[in-house]
């Protein structure tokens, strides 16, 4: 499949999650023509269900997926499965080329390809990765409520993460790990909430069956748990961006990496906007499907203006411009009122005679 220059879709969306489908669909919905690509590989593909969505609270996440390439699909959108590897500026669009021999010309793009979790280096941690070893209390706390929760410190986050949680439990213990001592004032606040704290390194986690039982620390210690939250590093997937000129950048929050952008998800590079979890990494499913409406709306009202502006240069090489500059009003005049623009077939005899 190749698309050219001259007919080029409008808006090529890189990233099929809930933040690229809703941006599809908005554009779709808005007569743009749109094909979005995706590789299928959805960084909640390990969790049960997706929560805090609205109506579809717990819903799969596949299942979630599959309900908005259909929509995209009843709109007259493309959901192409493929990886984009190569993009490049052409003219005032991009052609984009993908893993499977695809080439996509488009004018627009809007990039929603999401973070890559780096979990801690843990045995037994990521086989356990969104089932019991968590990481926000808004996707996954209601799972694990009134149940003995570990806190896995590596950063700068932990006693932010074990306070969230000790509203779900009252069973949460901080493990120190690679993260530090607590300052001085979040001990205390640790102490109010009757959080615990246990010192090591955590060396592996250990399961019953198809459960989380505990962890393991290098002292040979066993505490059990069964959840574990940790707080990954995430790391902006910016691959065809950087080829682009828009390297990731370090979050302000210090959890990783992010692609920087402004209002409606425009970045720095004219023509390529970004929604969900590449520029906003700690935005759950609801926010980030939200970001991809927001940028699907900016992207096509620049649409818009620009072929606003087109129109009027074709027009007449710009003179549409000034719609109300006398050379316009007197052409609309012309076109409509003819001789009578000036009223003065009203004074003549002929102009008398006519209306008598």
């Amino acid at each position: 499949m190749a698309e050219t220059a001259k007919n080029a879709i409008d808006v090529l969306v890189v990233g099929g999650g809930v933040a690229g489908l809703s941006g599809a669909v908005t554009l779709a919905r808005a007569r743009r023509s749109v094909v979005v690509v995706d590789s299928g590989e959805p960084r909640n593909a390990p969790a049960a269900g997706v929560h805090g969505l609205l109506s579809r609270d717990g819903v799969a996440p596949g299942e979630l997926l599959r309900a908005g390439r259909e929509e995209v699909a009843a709109y007259g959108g493309q959901v192409v499965t493929d990886r984009v590897v190569a993009a490049r500026r052409e003219g005032e669009g991009f052609t984009v080329d993908t893993a499977g021999g695809r080439r996509f010309a488009a004018r627009r793009l809007l990039v929603c390809t999401g973070v890559a979790d780096r979990l801690p280096e843990v045995a037994g941690l990521r086989e356990r990765w969104g089932k019991d070893v968590l990481h926000c209390p808004y996707c996954h706390g209601w799972e694990v409520r009134d149940q003995p929760v570990g806190i896995l410190s590596t950063g700068p986050k932990t006693v932010h993460q074990a306070l969230l949680f000790r509203q779900l439990s009252d069973d949460v213990t901080v493990f120190t790990h690679t993260g530090g001592d607590p300052a001085e004032e979040d001990w205390e606040r640790l102490a109010a909430r009757g959080i615990g704290v246990v010192d090591g390194e955590v060396v592996a986690v250990e399961t019953e069956g198809d459960r989380l039982a505990g962890v393991r620390l290098k002292s040979g210690r066993r505490v059990p748990l069964r959840a574990l939250a940790v707080a990954p590093r995430l790391e902006a997937r910016d691959g065809m961006l950087a080829q682009l000129g828009l390297a990731a950048e370090e979050h302000p929050a210090g959890v990783g990496h992010h692609v920087r952008s402004g209002p409606g998800g425009l970045t720095d590079v004219p023509g390529v906007w970004v929604a969900g979890n590449v520029t906003d990494p700690m935005a759950g499913v609801p926010v980030a499907a939200a970001a991809g409406v927001q940028a699907a709306m900016a992207v096509n009202a620049e649409l818009v203006a620009a072929e606003a502006d087109a129109a009027v240069a074709r027009r007449g090489g710009g003179r549409g411009a000034d719609v109300f500059g006398p050379a316009s009003e007197a052409e609309v005049c012309e076109r409509v009122l003819g001789e009578r623009r000036h009223g003065l077939e009203g004074l003549s005899p002929t102009g008398r005679a006519e209306r008598q």
